[in-house]
């Protein structure tokens, strides 16, 4: 919407900036009214069950470090 309010009115403005002219105006994003079609219900419980909590499990433990890759933490 952003984009396309900048090609009509030759004038630039932040997403927030969009999404207020819009909710000034009386629009609102829009939510799909009915799930697709072609959704396998059952793939996506099995997704869940289990491809989901060994995504959230392999993040690393917090350590002391560097953000920059080239220089080590110094103590």
């Amino acid at each position: 919407m952003k984009t396309l309010i900048g090609r009509l009115f030759h004038v630039s403005c932040t997403v927030e900036g969009a999404w207020r002219l819009l909710k000034g105006h009386g629009w609102s994003w829009q939510q799909p009214a009915h799930r697709a079609i072609e959704r396998d219900d059952a793939a996506v419980d099995l997704r869940k069950k289990e491809v989901r909590p060994r995504v959230r499990a392999s993040r690393r433990p917090a350590a002391d470090g560097s953000s920059s890759r080239t220089r080590p933490v110094s103590r």
